[in-house]
């Protein structure tokens, strides 16, 4: 019971984090829109709080696997995270803009708490045998926020104004930090079915995955934010500052690859580790690549949503209610495929996705309500499978004692490439508005694109 209580708290501190992080992305854009009058102003500020997670991923992961009580700094991160979004609110229109856009960029370094630092914790307050159950509970705290957090932004920002939405999603995120303060200790255990300390399986011979989640559901027990920021793994206990470990393969052994592992203070080492790892195996880099091109594309998309729900659906706090509709298609698809799954691999499933989304900018084209609604739902269509066979590649791919740097690193990678689609769409659409959605249908196809030969199916 006392375990079973101490999961639903940190499951419940993980929802309202994340329906505060889902809330902050749509209301910022319509707060900036609001009070600064310019799709450019809005994109810059959306850019700004999402571009500076390429360097609070990693550090942040980091950190959390050398702390001895990782809930420590997480609630720290969140506390300072929702006092930033309020001082950017406040900033806004009264301050030089560069300066709020800097506040903003501050802002963001902390992003990747919300979402890779939370489900990281789930090994330290499960056991092994409610460890999968717990997971899958931790992915569906994602589509719950996904589906309420632009909701509650568009329903405030019509009935308060946008800049309430920005309130009530700062203290969204506040009000998390308790539960993550209390989180348990490191206790040095090791769940069943991880890989021991220095190995990587390398997964089903046959399929060339992994089984990870819930297998009666299969949702996979992580996840990363709309435009990608959502990322985690299971953090390896008992490795504090002085006992960091980076690992070089040397050989496989069957089924499994050894990695010779030596032990180093640094920070900066923990960090070039979990880089390298993202970066030097081919698998894990094809897919990191897609998605971050992915969110690109889904930046651009978003910077046009003021504009599409002022034009097409008769106000601006209209457009958020589009997330929603991306959502709920999301959450359908996963269960469909849960079901009934695809014969394709988890890497294949990963360029399927974002071949799909492609259409969304595409039909967003025509400008007519039923036809825009139908492309934000499509886009959903794209992303949740996408997500899913993303996790997968990165749980077989990864190593257990870098999994948690992977995943915050490809977070941090997936919010970066989102913040630079907003940046570049925002005055392309101000400019053009057909413009921005073309450019994000190509880059959405760019991203489908099949890798080169020896690649992964």
């Amino acid at each position: 019971m006392r375990e079973k209580k101490a999961i639903g708290i940190c499951l419940a501190g993980a929802l309202t984090a994340r329906v505060g992080d889902e809330t902050a992305g749509p209301a910022l854009l319509l707060a900036g829109f609001a009070l600064a009058g310019s799709t450019a102003e809005a994109s810059a500020l959306l850019a700004g709080i999402s571009l500076a997670a390429a360097l609070g991923g990693p550090v942040l992961g980091a950190l959390l696997d050398g702390a001895a009580r990782p809930g420590r700094p997480l609630a720290g991160a969140l506390v300072l995270y929702a006092a930033g979004l309020t001082l950017v609110l406040v900033g806004i229109g009264r301050l030089p803009f560069a300066v709020t856009v800097a506040t903003a960029a501050l802002t963001g370094l902390l992003g990747p708490a919300l979402s890779g630092g939370w489900s990281a914790q789930l090994p330290r307050v499960a056991t092994s045998d409610r460890l999968p159950r717990a997971n899958a509970l931790d992915t569906m705290t994602f589509g719950a926020a996904a589906l309420a957090g632009p909701a509650l932004a568009g329903g405030l920002a019509e009935t308060l104004g946008a800049p309430t939405a920005v309130v009530v999603s700062a203290a969204l995120i506040a009000a998390a930090a308790p539960a993550a303060w209390f989180l348990p200790v490191h206790t040095g255990r090791q769940r069943t079915g991880d890989a021991p300390r220095g190995t990587r399986p390398t997964g089903d011979a046959r399929t060339g995955t992994q089984p990870t989640g819930d297998a009666r559901t299969g949702t996979q027990p992580t996840g990363d934010a709309r435009a990608g920021r959502r990322g985690t793994g299971a953090l390896h206990a008992g490795k504090g500052p002085d006992a960091e470990a980076r690992a070089t393969p040397t050989r496989d052994v069957g089924a499994v690859r050894v990695l010779r592992v030596r032990p180093t203070s640094a920070l900066g080492g923990a960090l070039v580790s979990g880089t390298r790892a993202v970066l030097g195996n081919p698998r894990l880099a094809r897919a990191t690549l897609t998605s971050v091109l992915s969110c690109v594309a889904q930046g651009m998309l978003t910077a046009c949503v003021p504009l599409l729900g002022e034009r097409v659906l008769g106000g601006a706090g209209r457009g958020a209610v589009l997330f929603s509709c991306a959502a709920i298609s999301a959450l359908a698809v996963n269960a469909l495929l849960a079901r009934f799954p695809l014969r394709l691999s988890p890497d294949a499933l990963v360029r399927v996705g974002a071949l799909v989304q492609a259409g969304a900018p595409a039909l967003a084209l025509t400008g007519r309500p039923v036809v825009l609604v139908a492309a934000f739902l499509l886009s959903g269509i794209g992303e949740g499978p996408q997500l899913t066979a993303l996790f997968a590649v990165r749980h077989r791919e990864s190593p257990d004692h870098l999994r948690s740097q992977i995943f915050t690193t490809g977070a941090s990678l997936k919010i970066t490439g989102f913040a630079l689609g907003a940046a570049v769409a925002g005055p392309l659409a101000a400019w053009s508005l057909p413009a921005a959605l073309t450019a994000a249908t190509a880059v959405a196809l760019l991203a489908a694109g099949r890798p080169r030969a020896g690649g992964t199916p």
